[in-house]
């Protein structure tokens, strides 16, 4: 993958298993992991400062594309599409892609969150300066 990982503040503990009914549903019939193994580490990097964020089960991946439904803290939906390029809006619901809409890409989810969502920003700054006292703390003992 040619996505950037940025720093994350939060080590999240959630479930990293993948269910049977949470595969993509691939054009071929097939079960296609590689974009969504990225979505899903996406959604893993930043559920802790949005309402709600899972990878689309409803929209078809591919090797080269994943679909991530995120409501952010603010009550708006997106839907946000993955590609080798970044990520984008490409929707106004869950599960709404809309081959119309022209905006831009991002390289990370941070940015994308960051231009969409004030109090994904805060969260994100929140979380950091917890991250940053512990280890203050730990450096002191």
């Amino acid at each position: 993958m040619l996505m950037e990982t940025d720093y994350n503040p939060m080590e999240l503990s959630s479930n990293t298993g993948f269910e049977e009914d949470s595969e993509c549903k691939d054009i071929e019939g097939t079960d296609v992991k590689d974009m969504r193994l990225e979505a899903e580490a996406v959604v893993n990097d930043v559920l802790f400062a949005v309402s709600n964020m899972f990878v689309s089960k409803n929209l078809p991946c591919a090797e080269d594309v994943a679909y991530i439904n995120v409501e952010t803290r603010e009550r708006n939906r997106y839907c946000l599409e993955l590609t080798e390029a970044g990520l984008r809006v490409v929707g106004y619901a869950f599960d709404q892609a809309d081959d119309g809409l022209q905006t831009p890409y991002h390289e990370t989810v941070y940015s994308l969150l960051d231009s969409l969502s004030p109090a994904y920003r805060e969260a994100f700054g929140n979380a950091l300066l917890q991250r940053l006292e512990a280890l203050k703390r730990d450096g002191q003992s």
